[in-house]
């Protein structure tokens, strides 16, 4: 009977250890667990750098609608800029088939442009009055009493006297003055053809 409690005995204290030992393992399984968690939320929590439409992937193509254009929109020629530009309003072959001489550059000034003979040549000068310019021009010589010449089907109105013409057109004066030592009435029929080819530019 001895024999038999002792053999009783020492079952029990194997199945104690046993039993204790489970909590143990069960801790470390779950202390295992804990460690490799953060690692998997720290590999799927991470932005993808290329993920369309984060903020690296967006913003420069955002911003590309944004810059202007380097190419030029608009340009100064045409006939806006020859109604505003009285060495375009007559060119320096016009001016010189006018004076029937060589002519210097035209010189641009306030809104009138002088071609000059050269000192070597004959007395001449051609003058283009645009603008204000012109309509000045023409209010003056009205004031004085010059008689005036009207020249029809040249823009909406035109006018003629010894050595100058006027004329407007699209609401725009111009004058064309001619100086030569020559007699006026041999320049009438140029300054028209003149006057006719200006009013086309206006």
């Amino acid at each position: 009977m001895v024999h038999t409690r002792g053999r009783t005995g020492s079952g029990d204290r194997r199945r104690r250890r046993a039993l204790a030992g489970v909590p143990v393992a069960a801790l470390l399984l779950l202390a295992l667990q804990g460690c490799q968690e953060p690692a998997a939320g720290d590999a799927g929590g991470k932005p993808s750098a290329t993920a369309p439409g984060g903020a690296g992937a967006e913003g420069p193509s955002a911003a590309s609608p944004g810059r202007p254009s380097a190419s030029p929109t608009g340009g100064t020629g045409g006939a806006g800029g020859a109604a505003g530009d009285p060495c375009a309003l007559v060119t320096r072959a016009e001016a010189e088939r006018l004076a029937g001489t060589a002519l210097g550059p035209g010189r641009d000034l306030e809104g009138t442009c002088t071609y000059v003979a050269p000192a070597s040549g004959p007395t001449a000068q051609v003058e283009v009055f645009a603008g204000e310019p012109g309509k000045n021009y023409y209010d003056a010589e009205r004031g004085l009493g010059h008689e005036l010449k009207p020249l029809a089907g040249i823009g909406d109105e035109a006018w003629l006297e010894d050595g100058s013409v006027f004329l407007r057109a699209s609401g725009q004066w111009v004058a064309i003055r001619l100086v030569r030592n020559e007699e006026p009435s041999r320049f009438d029929r140029p300054l028209e053809e003149l006057a006719r080819t200006v009013a086309g530019r206006l």
